[in-house]
């Protein structure tokens, strides 16, 4: 749900590279693993334990950004009667990293790995992550296996879990996909994916449940050398994909739930007067909102090409607030839910970049075969909440400095010079300083105004300050 979000497909210029190097400073980040953790990893990647099951007969693949190496879910949907059977193979950790070994301990004190400019400081090391763990092509690889059956209209009818042996067929990318799926050209396992992505999106409307496709920024490096963002439209195939991830992120809730223990990723309802004051935030942008329109059905009536719209999104992220993670074992939570979701939902499909995850498919896997879940994840579960609030506040500070930093590079060099843009946020403690939103270059930035700002209107402002070493991006209104 975050408003920012900055992918960097070729390596950083030296100024960004430099200013990556100070962020992690700054944030005293974890640069390498400690030589015993490397040690324990290498030693493991050399005598995985793998499962008895093999089920290397299923035409597996993945699909994720180009270039990914730390794959964790590779997929395969078929059809079963009139409804449909999907296949989630989720790389299985727990077969390389014991309870309380060094890799395990490390992974305790990094909690997900942290994605930075062309570069991660990952959760395991790279012997596991993109290595011997890593669900990569051709190769014979333990996993734990979701089996999900649908019926015909994308409801889940069964689950289960286990461990197998595995064998992914294709390293494919999203757009690589897309684009054979746009041409007609591509396998026919796309059109059952895209099937059951397109029902479970049906299914997640009727639910009330929610998404905002807030533009997603990029940044690459032109043949001249100079350094330009842009928005990257979201491909539909990343849409149907994350609806299997959700699917089987939701099947791991919904065993955890019956069995009273687990862990839940739980976002709050929103306040009543949240959302009134986002009603009144539409009328101030003129943006219609019956009062018989629900929350989710405004938000899927908005459109992400108008700026109006998007500073209509931008505001809607407010309510978003206040994700996290809730331990269980005995007791069901008092607040079970993921409200934007409209169903209750558990992190448990990365487990090579998100320590949660490995302890809900371990404890999935033990429910599934109507074992004792096992006594070390029970004794982890009270922690976990905390461990991962703090990592992910981590990840959000650091994504955040290298975006900033992106942004303050690539626009150092044009100080002085005037865009058009949109007026996306204004602060409510000082109308006269809020957000715009840049079209060409794709920059979301801080704003000031003589004057309040003319929230979702178009504008025309001035970069006054782009300063690297502070990571600072300014405009001023009007130009």
């Amino acid at each position: 749900m975050a408003t920012r979000r900055l992918r960097i497909p070729q390596p950083p210029a030296q100024a960004i590279a430099q200013g990556v190097a100070a962020i992690k400073q700054e944030m005293d980040l974890p640069l390498a693993f400690p030589p015993e953790v490397e040690a324990a990893a290498a030693q493991a990647a050399a005598a995985p334990r793998l499962p008895g099951l093999d089920r290397t007969d299923i035409p597996l693949v993945t699909v994720d950004p180009p270039g990914a190496m730390d794959l964790d879910q590779a997929l395969h949907v078929e059809r079963r009667g009139d409804g449909y059977r999907v296949h989630y193979a989720i790389a299985d950790v727990g077969a390389f990293v014991a309870p309380g070994d060094p890799v395990d301990l490390e992974a305790h004190r990094r909690g997900e790995t942290l994605y930075g400019a062309n570069d991660k400081i990952p959760l395991h090391p790279k012997v596991l992550s993109e290595g011997a763990a890593s669900l990569l092509p051709g190769e014979l690889r333990p996993a734990l296996l979701w089996t999900i059956d649908l019926d015909a209209t994308g409801e889940g009818v069964a689950v289960d879990v286990r461990r197998a042996r595995v064998r992914s067929r294709a390293r494919l990318d999203y757009d690589g996909v897309q684009a054979r799926v746009d041409a007609g050209g591509a396998d026919p396992l796309w059109a059952l994916v895209r099937e059951v992505g397109v029902l479970r999106e049906q299914r997640e409307r009727r639910r009330g449940g929610i998404s905002l496709p807030l533009p997603e920024q990029e940044a690459r490096q032109d043949a001249d050398g100079r350094w330009r963002l842009a928005f990257r439209a979201r491909q539909p195939v990343e849409d149907w994909n994350e609806q299997l991830s959700l699917l089987t992120g939701m099947a791991a809730a919904h065993l955890m739930v019956q069995a009273k223990i687990g862990l839940l990723r739980t976002l709050p309802k929103p306040a009543p007067d949240a959302i009134a004051r986002l009603r009144r935030t539409a009328a101030a942008l003129d943006i219609p909102w019956p009062q018989a329109l629900s929350y989710p059905e405004f938000i899927r009536a908005l459109d992400p090409s108008h700026p109006r719209d998007v500073a209509m999104m931008t505001a809607c992220t407010t309510v978003l607030r206040g994700a996290g993670y809730v331990a269980f074992d005995g007791a069901l939570p008092d607040q079970p839910m993921h409200w934007p979701l409209a169903a209750e939902y558990a992190h448990a499909t990365a487990p090579l970049r998100r320590l949660a995850d490995r302890h809900v498919g371990e404890l999935c896997v033990a429910l599934c075969a109507g074992e004792a879940p096992p006594a070390w994840v029970r004794a982890a579960l009270p922690a976990l909440p905390a461990t991962m609030q703090a990592a992910g506040a981590r990840a959000g500070r650091y994504e955040r400095a290298v975006l900033d930093l992106v942004e303050a590079v690539t626009l150092q060099p044009h100080l002085g010079e005037d865009y058009e843009g949109a007026i996306v946020e204004a602060s409510p403690r000082d109308p006269r300083a809020g957000i715009v939103m840049l079209r060409a270059p794709a920059i979301e930035a801080r704003v000031t105004g003589e004057a309040p700002l003319p929230v979702g209107e178009r504008v025309r402002v001035r970069l006054v300050e782009a300063d690297p070493a502070t990571r600072t991006t300014r405009f001023a209104w009007p130009a």
